[in-house]
């Protein structure tokens, strides 16, 4: 490895300055659904794209236990690795654009998905310490497209979102990244905890951007194998999550309001961590 990078990711090195990170039925996805841009409706509409291997985000369907046809969309798109989402007709008839959609409306990716082991084989590739952004249930996407777009600027070598309660790579994702999502390795996972716990068996260590961190974002080493964690608007990181996270670190307020838009956070914390990166490559 290259002897400007002097942290081996083979296995998790301790950051410069250490602190103690501990403090202490299926869900419905939230997301960008009247995103006309990407809507697909009807049965065969639907059954057609999930056979030419189309990336769905999302199938939204109405009556799935009492129709053959959509316990087999539901079923087909499960497979593939679509979130279903059971949502009553009148839902279904508020998304719909062509008034025609047969109990099932399906949400399209604008581009494809990878997986978490493929973001850490571009940071080998590059022969680069890792550094990743995990989006903890960001549902609005125009703060998913923002995160993704800075993500791509500051040379982050992916994002890590969970399957459900998250937008997905629509097209106002993608328009509100500026065309980011295109040129960035995006990996859309299951588990968010589990798909932590891969990424520190790799030697990453995971950051939570948190109000109440104990530790200053000055004061925290990023030069490492890093994974920052941005949590949802309100909520912040889930507490699952934030169990998994080796630090949480806050980013100093010095006026009256206590927290960033969660873009923002997440902009400000990479590239804290590029400058702390390039100092070392000056050096």
């Amino acid at each position: 490895m290259n002897d400007k990078n002097k942290y081996a990711w083979g296995k998790r090195t301790p950051p410069a300055k250490h602190y103690d990170p501990r403090g202490g039925k299926q869900d419905a996805a939230i997301g960008d659904e009247s995103d006309d841009g990407s809507v697909i409706e009807g049965r065969n509409a639907v059954i057609e794209a999930l056979r030419a291997k189309t990336v769905i985000d999302k199938v939204f369907i109405a009556g799935e236990e009492s129709d053959a046809a959509l316990r087999f969309i539901a079923s087909t798109a499960r497979e593939a690795g679509a979130a279903v989402v059971q949502v009553d007709k009148r839902k279904l008839d508020s998304m719909s654009v062509t008034h025609a959609h047969q109990g099932v409306i399906a949400q399209a990716a604008c581009t494809g998905y990878v997986s978490a082991g493929e973001i850490l084989g571009i940071a080998r590739e590059r022969n680069e310490a890792p550094l990743i952004v995990i989006c903890d249930e960001i549902s609005d996407p125009h703060n998913l497209g923002a995160i993704i777009r800075t993500s791509e600027a500051a040379g982050a070598h992916g994002v890590i979102i969970p399957k459900r309660r998250s937008a997905g790579l629509t097209a106002t994702v993608a328009k509100a990244s500026s065309g980011a999502v295109y040129h960035t390795a995006i990996a859309r996972v299951t588990n968010l905890t589990a798909a932590i716990e891969e990424l520190k068996k790799a030697g990453v260590w995971v950051f939570g951007a948190s109000v109440n961190g104990n530790a200053s974002l000055w004061e925290t080493d990023f030069r490492g194998p890093a994974a920052i964690v941005i949590g949802s608007e309100g909520a912040g990181i889930s507490r699952l999550v934030g169990e998994k996270c080796d630090f949480h670190v806050r980013i100093p307020m010095l006026g009256k309001l206590s927290s960033l838009n969660a873009s923002v956070s997440a902009a400000v914390i990479l590239y804290e961590a590029v400058r702390q990166r390039q100092s070392i490559t000056q050096t």
